[in-house]
């Protein structure tokens, strides 16, 4: 064999060794986000269970807002519906942005819940409302905590696919897209200066 030979082979395997490891980080990083988004689809499910609960115990005090029980009902069967679609592809950046409006929508459901419920003081202070109240703010905090590393996971795999060499490889290694972070919030709305009229 000679020399030139060994050092092409040499070549050859060093760089066959470097797409493997560009494969496996990708794997990596992929696993990582989807296993953190495991953890927001358990958050989730747990507040859209609860959210019947908080509505039933209303319901007996709030026999006049039909209309707002209803809305909160139907915004969290809109959103418990997409979640189950992400959840089998959490890497799906069309159902990802569906998920982020049903959650818009719900959030705005139940804050005209919240500003309804106001009005009825026996309500706020009846003990199974101030509790499952109390579980749902817990959940939702917990569903900001496990969102957050779901977008910090994101950003990981999104920024090494995207650098070079990786871009190169990572449509044949069968990443061919960038996964999308899951926002609630409306950015525009968040961005957007307040205005204040007197």
């Amino acid at each position: 064999m000679s020399t030139g030979f060994i050092i092409f082979l040499a070549v050859v395997v060093i760089f066959i060794i470097y797409l493997i490891n560009i494969y496996n980080q990708l794997v990596a990083l992929k696993n990582r986000f989807e296993n953190a988004f495991a953890q927001i689809d358990v958050q989730l499910k747990r507040r859209y269970d609860l959210i019947p609960n908080l509505i039933e115990v209303a319901k007996k005090a709030m026999t006049h807002e039909r209309e707002t029980l209803e809305a909160v009902i139907s915004a969290r069967n809109e959103a418990s519906s997409l979640l189950k679609a992400v959840s089998a592809n959490p890497g799906d950046g069309n159902l990802m942005g569906q998920l982020s409006s049903a959650e818009g929508l719900l959030n705005g459901a139940m804050s005209r819940f919240n500003m309804v419920m106001e009005a009825y003081p026996d309500l706020k202070t009846n003990q199974n409302m101030m509790q499952l109240t109390e579980e749902l703010t817990s959940t939702e905090n917990k569903v900001a905590f496990a969102r957050q590393a779901f977008n910090d996971s994101v950003m990981s795999y999104n920024t090494y696919r995207q650098s070079f060499p990786q871009t190169v490889f990572a449509a044949m290694f069968g990443h061919p897209v960038d996964a999308q972070m899951l926002e609630f919030e409306d950015r525009e709305a968040i961005q957007a200066a307040p205005k204040v009229q007197f």
